[in-house]
C-alpha cells in the first residue's frame, strides 16, 4: 500500500486508541459495553431478510398510504382513518418527509432499533433479577426468537414491533418503583396499538405487591400511574387530533370487528397454528420453563449445583438488583401477571394473526431465562437450539414466496400505466400497498374494503355486508366518489364474501361507470368510461 495512504490511517488508528484511553475503564471494560455491542449485530443479522422486498404485509401498505395523505394535508380521523392509534402513522410520514416515501428502508432500519431497545431493557430486567449472564441471554434470546414467526409477521415494520420497547419499559419502571414513568410507558404502548394496554395489569399488580410487602399508602403511586397514563393520551386526542374521531376510531368503532362472531373454525386453527410456530421458535427455553413447572407442580423445586448456585449468589451480591426484587429474589410472579395480560391482548377480537404474538414474547423470554437460571439445567442447549431454530427461520424469511408481492406489483404497474399521478384510485379489497406501489391517491378515506362491509380475517359471509359497515361509512363512501370519481378502481375481491356480485352498490357502480381495462388472476382493473 503507498506510504501516503497508510498514514492517515495510521494516525486515525493512533486518535482513536488515545479517545479510547481515555475513557473510564468501567465504561471500556463494563457490562454494557460489552453486551450492547453483540445485541445490535445480532438484531442487523436476524432482521437483514426485512429490507429484501418492498413490502412484507398490508399493514406496511397500509401504514405508508396513510403517510402520504397525511402529507397531503389529510386529517387523522378525519379524511385520514384507521381503528389503530396515530404514533406509528405519524412515525411514518416523519421517514418519508425526511428519506422519501418510494421506500420503507428507514421504517425496517428503526424497526431493528425498536428490537434492539427491547433486548436491552430486556437486559437490564434480566440482571437485575438473575445475574450478568442470565441479561446477556435475555437480550439474545428475545431477538432470536423475534423471527420465530411467519416472515410476513416477524419482518415486516408494523405497530407490535414499534410497542414492545413501551411495553418492556413500563414494566421496568414499575420494578424499580418509578411509578410515572411506568405510565407514561403505558401510555406510548397504548398510542401504538390498543392491546398494548394490557401492560397496566402487571404495572398495577407490582404496585399493590410493593405497597403490601412495605406496608406504605398505594394512593399516591396509583396517582402517579394514572397522571402519567391519562397526560399523554389526553394531549394526543385533544391536542393533536379531534377528540370525538379519536375516540370513535381508537375506543369504540371496532365493536364489530372485535366480536366473537366469525369462522371459529378458521380463528382456532390460526391461533393454534401460531402458538405452534411460537412454541417452536422458543422451544430451548420453553422446555427448561416447562420442567421448572412441573417440578413445582410435584413439589420438588429444583436447585443449582453447588459450584453453580455459589457463582449465582456472588453475582447477585455485585449486580445491581432493583429494589422491587429484592427482598423477593427470584419470583416470577409479576412476569406469569404479565404474560397473562399478553395472553389477553392478543386473543382481543378473535383474530389470532401472527404479529399479535410479538406480545407474548417479552414475558416469555423473561420467564424462559429465570427458568434455565434457577434450575440444574445448562446455558448451552437452550442458545444451541435458539441459534439453530433461528437460523431456519432466518433462511425462511430470505427464500420465502413472492408470489403475492409480484401480483400487486404488476398490478400496480398496470394502474400507473392506466392513470395519471393526478388521478385517484379504488382499490376494493384487503390490500392497500397497491396504492403505494402505484403511486397513486386514493379515492376514498376506506382503505380496504373491511371497513364497508366489516370483512377481516376469520370473518364469514353471515357478518360481511354493507349493513355491518362503519356508521355511516357508506353515505361518506358516495359523497367522496360523487366529488372525485376515481379513474381507475381495481376489484380485489376474488372470491371473498365482498366481491361485487355481492355488494349491490360496488357492482352498480362498476357495471354503470366502469370498462375493464386489465385482468390479472383473479383481480380485475376497470377504468372511467369516457
Amino acid at each position: 500500500m503507498p506510504t501516503d495512504s497508510v498514514r492517515p490511517l495510521a494516525a486515525l488508528s493512533a486518535l482513536a486508541a488515545r479517545l479510547t484511553a481515555r475513557l473510564p475503564a468501567r465504561v471500556r471494560t463494563g457490562y454494557w459495553t460489552r453486551v450492547v455491542p453483540v445485541l445490535a449485530l445480532l438484531a442487523v443479522v436476524t432482521h437483514i431478510p426485512s429490507f429484501l422486498r418492498p413490502v412484507w404485509s398490508p399493514d406496511e401498505g397500509y401504514l405508508a398510504t396513510q403517510a402520504r395523505m397525511l402529507a397531503d394535508g389529510g386529517v387523522f380521523y378525519d379524511t385520514v382513518v384507521d381503528r389503530k392509534p396515530p404514533l406509528l402513522p405519524w412515525l411514518y410520514e416523519a421517514c418519508f418527509a425526511l428519506f422519501g416515501s418510494t421506500s420503507l428502508w428507514p421504517l425496517r432500519t428503526l424497526a431493528i432499533v425498536a428490537h434492539l431497545v427491547t433486548a436491552v431493557l430486556l437486559a437490564s430486567i434480566a440482571r437485575g433479577r438473575w445475574g450478568n449472564r442470565a441479561g446477556a441471554a435475555a437480550g439474545a434470546l428475545y431477538l432470536l426468537i423475534s423471527i420465530g414467526l411467519s416472515p410476513e409477521d416477524s419482518q415486516a415494520a408494523t405497530f407490535e414491533v414499534f410497542m414492545l420497547p413501551a411495553m418492556v419499559a413500563a414494566f421496568r419502571y414499575a420494578e424499580r418503583r418509578r411509578w410515572l414513568a411506568a405510565g407514561i410507558a403505558v401510555a406510548l404502548c397504548s398510542l401504538t396499538k390498543q392491546t398494548g394496554g394490557a401492560v397496566l395489569l402487571p404495572v398495577l399488580w407490582m404496585l399493590f405487591q410493593d405497597t403490601r410487602r412495605r406496608g406504605v399508602r398505594w394512593p399516591p403511586a396509583l396517582a402517579k400511574i394514572m397522571f402519567g397514563f391519562a397526560l399523554p393520551i389526553a394531549f394526543v386526542a385533544v391536542i393533536l387530533t379531534k377528540p370525538k374521531g379519536f375516540l370513535f376510531w381508537v375506543v369504540t368503532g371496532s365493536g364489530d370487528y372485535a366480536s366473537l362472531g366469525g369462522a371459529w373454525l378458521q380463528m382456532t386453527g390460526r391461533a393454534l397454528g401460531n402458538s405452534a410456530i411460537l412454541a417452536a421458535a422458543g422451544l430451548g427455553f420453553l422446555v427448561p420453563l416447562g420442567r421448572r413447572l412441573w417440578l413445582t407442580y410435584r413439589g420438588r423445586p429444583a436447585r443449582l449445583p453447588f459450584g453453580r448456585r455459589r457463582a449465582a449468589e456472588q453475582q447477585r451480591e455485585t449486580a445491581p438488583l432493583p429494589v422491587a426484587a429484592s427482598k423477593e429474589h427470584g419470583s416470577t410472579a409479576d412476569l406469569w401477571v404479565w404474560l397473562l395480560s399478553s395472553v389477553v391482548a392478543v386473543s382481543t377480537g378473535f383474530h389470532f394473526f401472527g404479529h399479535y404474538y410479538l406480545q407474548l414474547m417479552p414475558p416469555l423470554v423473561l420467564l424462559g431465562v429465570g427458568a434455565v437460571c434457577t434450575s440444574a439445567v445448562s446455558w448451552r442447549p437452550v442458545m444451541v437450539y435458539s441459534t439453530v431454530a433461528a437460523t431456519a427461520f432466518w433462511g425462511l424469511a430470505v427464500f420465502w414466496p413472492g408470489q403475492t408481492i409480484t401480483h400487486n406489483t404488476e398490478v400496480a404497474t398496470t394502474v400507473a400505466e392506466q392513470s395519471t399521478p393526478k388521478d385517484t384510485v379504488l382499490v376494493w379489497g384487503m390490500h392497500p400497498e397497491l396504492y403505494w406501489l402505484a403511486d397513486r391517491k386514493p379515492a376514498s378515506r376506506y382503505l380496504t374494503a373491511g371497513f364497508l362491509t366489516n370483512f377481516s380475517g376469520g370473518k364469514d359471509s353471515k357478518q360481511v355486508g354493507e349493513q355491518y359497515s362503519v356508521s355511516d361509512a357508506w353515505q361518506t363512501f358516495d359523497q367522496e366518489l360523487t366529488k372525485n370519481p376515481p379513474e381507475v378502481v381495481v376489484d380485489d375481491s376474488g372470491q371473498a364474501p365482498y366481491q361485487p356480485e355481492l355488494i349491490p352498490k360496488i357492482e352498480t357502480l362498476l357495471t354503470t361507470r366502469y370498462e375493464v381495462v386489465a385482468v390479472n388472476a383473479d383481480t380485475v382493473i376497470y377504468r372511467l368510461k369516457r
